[in-house]
């Protein structure tokens, strides 16, 4: 299992380090998410990080798209370590084990899940670190992997209004800009 959650743990460390680089003057600049500061997408992450322990555990999921700066009110990083840490120790091998919903696919395991799971801090790493003027590139496997769990997905989450239509991606582009473009994001 360790292996199939290498690209989530990766994807993660990823966003710990842009959640690292934005500087104290950053946080409430607007990010590429319609209506949501950087610590508003700061703050959906660190929210989901107890969305999964949710999942791992049974408990009650926690809204995390409603007023997500909550989750990072005060020392966004601290935070983030704190939800990260939380979540990690729930991971255990039954927990992987669980069955979640998966929209239309239907239950599958919490492991295989967070398999594609890497999208949501993948692409909000690249969503601050666009609000706060860090460098925007991203693991090239990642955004591969990214791209194929986006296009499973997307369809269900256009349907309910949690993401909006694609973008043209300009002739050329790399995997990257494609990914955004489709996830409705102007790489440039």
């Amino acid at each position: 299992m360790a292996q199939k959650l290498s690209g989530y743990h990766r994807a993660l460390d990823l966003f710990e380090g842009v959640v690292g680089g934005v500087t104290r003057d950053g946080w409430d600049r607007p990010s590429p998410c319609a209506g949501w500061t950087a610590r508003d997408v700061a703050g959906h992450v660190i929210g989901g990080q107890y969305l999964i322990r949710a999942m791992a555990t049974g408990a009650p999921k926690p809204d995390v798209s409603s007023a997500p700066s909550r989750y990072a009110a005060g020392d966004a990083l601290l935070e983030w370590r704190t939800a990260r840490k939380e979540c990690a120790a729930a991971l255990t091998p039954d927990a992987l084990r669980r069955p979640v919903p998966f929209g239309s696919l239907g239950d599958l395991p919490l492991g295989d899940f967070l398999g594609g799971y890497l999208l949501e801090p993948l692409i909000h790493a690249w969503d601050l670190a666009r609000a706060t003027g860090q460098p925007a590139r991203l693991d090239p496997d990642l955004v591969h992997h990214a791209f194929a769990t986006a296009q499973i997905i997307a369809k269900e989450l256009r349907a309910s209004g949690d993401l909006g239509p694609p973008l043209p991606a300009p002739p050329g582009a790399d995997e990257q800009t494609r990914l955004l473009a489709f996830l409705g994001r102007r790489a440039i």
